[in-house]
C-alpha cells in the first residue's frame, strides 16, 4: 500500500524503536481509544508512577502523545497531528484491542483515581 505521506528513515526508525517497548506500545494502543492519566496507567500496568511517567515522557518528547490538564489531573492522548501518525496508526491497527483494561478499571471504580 502506497501512502502520500512520507518521512525520513531516521524518524521512522526512532518511532519504531520507541514503540518496540511493550509498555509504550500498549499505552499507545490504549490511548488510541481512551485518554488516560498516569494513575490509570499505574493501575493497568502495576508499575510505579515514576516508571509510567518515564514511558510517557519518552512518548511526549517526540510529540507522539500530548497532555491536557483537566482540573488537577493531566490526561494523555495520541497526537493525531504528528507527521508519523499514519505509521503509528497502521502499527496499532494490527494489535488486539486493549479496551478490557479500561473496562476493568471502571469496574473497580479506578477509572480516574488521581488524588
Amino acid at each position: 500500500m502506497k501512502t502520500t505521506e512520507s518521512f525520513d528513515l531516521q524518524k521512522a526508525s526512532q518511532i519504531l524503536k520507541l514503540l518496540g517497548d511493550k509498555t509504550r506500545l500498549t499505552m499507545m494502543k490504549l490511548l488510541e481509544s481512551h485518554d488516560c492519566c498516569v494513575c490509570e496507567f499505574v493501575e493497568i500496568f502495576k508499575m510505579s508512577q515514576p516508571a509510567i511517567s518515564q514511558h510517557l515522557r519518552k512518548l511526549r518528547d517526540i510529540e507522539l502523545v500530548k497532555e491536557e490538564r483537566r482540573g488537577q489531573w493531566i490526561f494523555y492522548s495520541i497526537n493525531q497531528e504528528h507527521e508519523v501518525y499514519p505509521l503509528v496508526s497502521s502499527v496499532l491497527n494490527h494489535l488486539p484491542d486493549q479496551g478490557s483494561s479500561i473496562e476493568e478499571l471502571e469496574a473497580q471504580g479506578l477509572r480516574i483515581c488521581c488524588e
